[in-house]
């Protein structure tokens, strides 16, 4: 039977007959995908009770996962991102929408309330749709001529250290059941076949983003090429199943 533990001050503990047993171990690592996990909470755990742990930190978390900060902070930063529309909830938006366009929850991934949306007849209900996950949605126009890059990394010892840059194989985007119930997609990686420029202007964005905000964490970036132009998309702080095969020596 598992022993159960409990956090306090400096680690994880258990109980035993006489006194508390300390789970001994350096440091722990925050593998919790999507709320919870990824918007903060656990690392402001570990942070309030002086837990190492690898993964981004508080500030990192909050920004990564809100897809507008994301786009806020990526404009401080001088990496581009596709303009895009706020729409919040039980607000009377005035803003002209193009189509067709793409609507998301701002905090939510995995392609979770995401919808497509072709003309205005079918807003409303993709509104309907993403304000069930969230207050705000974000959206930006569809463009089907752009591709998308995903790019993983992190710094060891003040060190760069990259996986290769993968272009996804998808359809209009991968939702939640190709991402994670899916899983013959990734057995067949397909290494980008971009130029050496391109790739160093990826991992330059890349750095942008990463550097100081997200040391010691590794994360994945899913970048956007339009017109010899790179976008972030959005930041993976706690990157899932499609991270770990993007690196060359991974099993």
């Amino acid at each position: 039977k598992e022993k159960e533990l409990f956090i306090k001050q400096g680690g994880f503990f258990s109980k035993g007959f006489l006194k508390e047993n300390k789970l001994e171990c350096e440091c722990v690592i925050n593998l919790i995908h999507g709320r919870d996990g990824e918007d903060g909470k656990i690392a402001a755990l570990f942070e309030f009770y002086s837990i190492k742990f690898i993964g981004p930190r508080l500030e990192a978390s909050v920004l990564s996962f809100n897809k507008e900060l994301t786009k806020l902070y990526a404009k401080s930063v001088g990496v581009k991102t596709l303009d895009y529309t706020i729409l919040r909830k039980n607000q009377n938006s005035k803003e002209k929408l193009s189509f067709p366009c793409i609507i998301k929850p701002a905090r939510l991934g995995s392609s979770i309330g995401i919808s497509i949306v072709k003309d205005e007849k079918d807003l409303e209900y993709a509104k309907d749709v993403g304000f069930e996950f969230d207050n705000d949605l974000v959206v930006e126009e569809f463009k089907n001529n752009i591709k998308e890059y995903n790019l993983a990394g992190c710094m060891i010892n003040d060190e760069f250290v990259f996986s290769i840059i993968e272009e996804p194989k998808k359809k209009e985007f991968l939702d939640f059941e190709q991402k994670y119930l899916s899983f013959s997609g990734h057995n067949e990686l397909i290494e980008a076949d971009l130029s050496e420029e391109l790739k160093e202007k990826l991992k330059d964005s890349f750095k942008k983003i990463y550097n100081p905000l997200f040391k010691g964490a590794l994360i994945r970036c899913d970048f956007f090429i339009l017109d010899n132009e790179i976008y972030l998309n959005e930041i993976n702080p706690n990157p899932g199943s499609l991270a770990n095969y993007l690196f060359k020596d991974f099993n």
